[in-house]
């Protein structure tokens, strides 16, 4: 696991401080590599390219986490939106928020994550 101070800036402005890279500039928007996304602070593998989507938002985008048990979901009124954010069970980083427009024939579910909290595992 890498300390605060190890966070390169862009990193720890999402990832501790909640910010949101802008759309369509993160690395993985429009990766289509077979692997494991997996945390960029704590190594937790995260999402599976199985899940990955195209949303048309600017964000990587997966139907549900690659195991339930490494992410933790939280209510998120900031903004004067109410959301729902996902964070890392392990380090606690944020990584984005999930939302009920996803593909239906997969559960309709829309995990929006920032590419600068994600490391791609390659298969």
């Amino acid at each position: 696991m890498k300390s605060d101070e190890e966070l390169d800036d862009e990193l720890y402005r999402v990832a501790r401080e909640k910010g949101t890279e802008a759309p369509f500039t993160g690395k993985y928007v429009n990766e289509h590599a077979q692997g494991v996304y997996a945390c960029a602070v704590c190594g937790t593998a995260l999402f599976s390219s199985d899940t990955k989507f195209d949303s048309g938002t600017g964000w990587p985008s997966f139907t549900e986490p690659a195991n339930l048990e490494h992410v933790e979901l939280r209510e998120d009124n900031d903004m004067g939106m109410k959301r729902t954010e996902v964070v890392c069970k392990k380090c606690k980083a944020h990584l984005g928020h999930v939302f009920d427009d996803g593909p239906a024939d997969k559960g309709g579910k829309r995990y929006c994550i920032n590419s600068v909290c994600l490391d791609l595992r390659e298969e």
